[in-house]
């Protein structure tokens, strides 16, 4: 009776241990994604990183140097294209709007179409609510700010004191396994680089492409359209079908003809990519079926909210690399991933 006792007892601790660890992983859910995004900043930054180190510059000047350009490119897109952006919201959503007024005399399937447009752009904030001080200095803004101070600390942090934490582990672990947890490991970190480098190639291409696309066709509000088709780039199967139905939806304020080349632009954009750009830019670079990046970005959805849908891919690519290493057991060192600017190799460190 004894023995049973100490039994059940060390059952009860271990599964409220479980059951506490799992309440403070979803309590903290948001601080791992912000955790995890940083992982994937760092991993697409090591490449160059290291290579700057083979050429004599410290990793820290390095990643200086990286911030630098990530925070000229920022200022660039404020200073080119938010103003402009911001106009044709403004145009888009006044009381003498050509889009309010195309939906008040439009009717049928066209009027819902504008009319809901419409609706989804009064939710942008104009250029007069973004100037407004009393509207500008909020709560949301200073989250926002400390979540991306918090993001780009981590990925800092991170690239100095990834190969600590891997000789940690390894240290932990038999010594016939630490070469596969080390091959494991480099892999994991090349898919996740190689995705972010390869998404943020996309999200250029595809913002400019259509961009100019749109002005060519005289589609109002081009600029904004653009930078939202380029945008929801890093949204999964949902992100261009959105775009091709806002294309649509704002080319029906000029003309049904406007509405079809439109669309038929953003499709086309998309054919080239997925048959001409994602296999030469991308490649295989995660590993992942369609339908495993569709179930995965439903269920990020769905559990974690939509910030999460971001991080669906780079999440399966991790839970992917594991289950093939562990459960088909495949050699981790074999696999190639796609270079996207940079060889896998440039971020591994000896």
């Amino acid at each position: 009776m004894a023995e049973t006792a100490k039994r059940a007892a060390i059952a009860t601790l271990v599964v409220g241990a479980i059951v506490v660890l799992a309440l403070a992983f979803w309590k903290l859910r948001l601080v791992l994604a912000l955790l995890f995004l940083a992982f994937i900043f760092a991993a697409a930054m090591r490449p160059t990183i290291e290579a700057l180190k083979r050429r004599g510059i410290p990793r820290g000047v390095g990643l200086l140097l990286h911030y630098l350009v990530l925070l000229g490119l920022i200022a660039a897109f404020l200073w080119l294209v938010v103003p402009r952006a911001l106009t044709q919201v403004d145009n888009a959503i006044g009381a003498r709007s050509e889009l309010g007024q195309e939906a008040q005399q439009s009717t049928g399937i066209r009027h819902e179409i504008l009319a809901g447009l419409q609706r989804r752009l009064q939710d942008i904030p104009s250029g007069s609510q973004l100037i407004d001080p009393a509207v500008s200095i909020t709560l949301t803004v200073f989250e926002i700010g400390l979540g991306i101070f918090f993001t780009l600390a981590s990925a800092a942090y991170w690239i100095f004191e990834r190969d600590r934490a891997e000789d940690l582990v390894c240290s932990l672990l038999p010594r016939p396994k630490r070469k596969r947890v080390r091959d494991t490991w480099n892999l994991i970190d090349a898919k996740l680089g190689a995705y972010v480098r390869g998404q943020a190639l996309l999200i250029t291409a595809v913002a400019v492409v259509l961009s100019l696309i749109f002005w060519a066709l005289g589609l109002p509000y081009w600029l904004l359209l653009g930078a939202f088709a380029g945008l929801v780039e890093i949204i999964p199967v949902v992100g261009p079908i959105a775009a091709g139905a806002l294309a649509i939806g704002v080319g029906l304020t000029q003309s049904v003809h406007i509405a079809v080349l439109a669309g038929l632009a953003v499709l086309a954009v998309r054919l080239l990519e997925d048959y001409l750009v994602i296999p030469r830019v991308l490649g295989d670079a995660v590993g992942l079926t369609p339908l495993v990046v569709l179930f995965s970005v439903t269920a990020c959805g769905i559990l974690f909210g939509g910030f999460a849908v971001i991080l669906a891919i780079p999440l399966a690519a991790v839970a992917g690399t594991l289950i093939n290493v562990i459960v088909r057991d495949q050699d981790p060192a074999e696999e190639e991933v796609p270079a996207v600017l940079f060889s896998a190799k440039d971020g591994e460190t000896g």
